[in-house]
């Protein structure tokens, strides 16, 4: 039985929901009981972000609420830290601008605009935590304090993207790949009747 495609994306969204949810709960759990005293926090939630976005565009706020309940779940944050981690990692979104103004092809394809792409959602990410912090009397100082102490999932997530755009159809549009691979399938099964002379 054929997947339709609505189908075919709830399916992909879900796997990269649980993907996403179990790889921050492992680096969550880790930071706070193996390395508790490291000033720097690796984080996957920038990485995953930023394939998800390419996949499936503005259904990766699923994910970014998600991965945030699940740090604070599993650091045992306070209600005001739920609200800076769920809701700052939605401004993440605002880099679909990028598929806007330079397409998702040069995203993709160009070793520049791919990193920009990245370092624009970790800027995101984190300044979003920090404009949510400042609701709850923090300051613009903690902002940086943000950017600081994730700065190694910049590196972690522009590693990630990178191997991943070398790799068919991960960072890339699904529909676009469904139809590209289709339009292969349909060629090869064209030129499967040839035969050499």
């Amino acid at each position: 039985m054929e997947l339709t495609f609505k189908q075919y994306r709830t399916i992909d969204l879900v796997i990269l929901l649980i993907i996403s949810a179990v790889a921050e709960a492992v680096t969550a759990r880790a930071a706070k009981y193996w390395f508790p005293g490291e000033i720097y926090f690796i984080s996957p939630t920038v990485a995953l972000l930023c394939i998800i976005m390419m996949r499936w565009g503005a259904y990766a706020i699923i994910h970014a609420i998600t991965s945030g309940l699940v740090l604070c779940i599993a650091i045992g944050a306070g209600s005001e830290q739920f609200a800076v981690y769920c809701i700052g990692n939605c401004l993440a979104v605002v880099a679909l601008l990028w598929f806007k103004t330079a397409g998702k092809e040069k995203v993709r394809n160009k070793v520049v605009f791919t990193v920009l792409y990245v370092i624009s959602v970790f800027c995101l990410v984190q300044t979003g935590r920090g404009v949510v912090g400042l609701f709850f009397g923090g300051t613009f100082k903690s902002i940086g304090s943000f950017f600081a102490y994730d700065s190694l999932s910049l590196v972690f997530a522009i590693v990630v993207v990178m191997i991943t755009r070398r790799l068919d159809g991960v960072f890339e549009d699904q529909k676009s790949y469904l139809l590209r691979t289709e339009s292969e399938r349909r060629r090869q099964q064209l030129g499967g009747g040839d035969y050499d002379e």
